[in-house]
């Protein structure tokens, strides 16, 4: 949402973690509905959070819909990778 790739990049996990990040400027990221989490609690090392992100390209509304995996190192909870589960213009 802050358009921080260098940010953005630092919550991946390293083997997962690109080499560069293009952030498409004509995005503008509304909202963030979390739908559902499996574990993620401060006695585990793994989670699982499933969302919804609204977001504005070409004057468009839409929705990514995404099922994603973290883990934990060193107390910070990092991107592993993710299901697409729907992108949708509404």
């Amino acid at each position: 949402a802050l358009g921080d790739a260098d940010y953005l990049r630092t919550t991946w996990h390293p083997r997962a973690r690109p080499k560069r990040l293009h952030l498409d400027s004509d995005v503008v990221w509304r909202r963030l509905q979390i739908v559902d989490t499996e574990a993620g609690t401060p006695d585990d090392n793994s989670g699982v959070v499933e969302f919804r992100a609204q977001y504005v390209r070409d004057g468009a509304r839409q929705i990514l819909h995404e099922r994603s995996r973290f883990t934990r190192e060193k107390g910070r909870w990092l991107y592993v990778d993710g299901d697409l589960l729907d992108d949708l213009c509404i």
